[in-house]
């Protein structure tokens, strides 16, 4: 079974890298998508945040790094997954993420989201934390994987 994890990844923190653990277990093939939206400035380039969840999911063998623009139901048919995993943090993410299913599934009946809840350790951890952290000159080194660390870094040296 195929599954797509979606998401900014703006950057990568330890609770995703949970998720696609998690899921790489429990699946065949992950494919973890990276949203290009264009509407949104992000810290990290697509390019950069494509590197970065690459190098540290190197070691997840069935484990693919993509990126994709538009809606996900597109993408879920044009790589032929069924299936979306969404990590849940805390019960406001399932308000917002349960509207999104719900819509993506109008859309596109065959797709099914599956809801993964965040490791209790994880259960704050957001890309806008580490970020507001590492700007603020605070440790991040136990939010993120040791290469984001040292990516957030060199940004905050040329300015978030």
């Amino acid at each position: 079974m195929n599954v797509i994890y979606p998401g900014s990844f703006d950057p990568v923190t330890n609770g995703h890298i949970d998720i696609i653990k998690r899921c790489a277990e429990k699946f065949d093939n992950v494919i973890v998508a990276v949203l290009n939206n264009n509407s949104k400035n992000g810290t990290f380039s697509i390019e950069e945040r494509l590197e970065l969840l690459k190098e540290t999911t190197k070691d997840m063998t069935n484990v693919n790094v993509d990126s994709f623009s538009g809606l996900l139901i597109d993408y879920s048919k044009m790589k032929n997954v069924n299936i979306v995993v969404k990590g849940l943090r805390a019960v406001s993410d399932f308000e917002y993420e349960m509207q999104m299913a719900l819509a993506n599934k109008k859309l596109y009946p065959e797709l099914e989201t599956l809801f993964m809840v965040s490791n209790t350790k994880y259960s704050f951890l957001s890309s806008s934390i580490v970020k507001e952290v590492a700007y603020l000159g605070g440790n991040v080194s136990c939010l993120v994987p040791k290469i984001v660390e040292d990516a957030l870094k060199n940004k905050v040296k040329g300015g978030l």
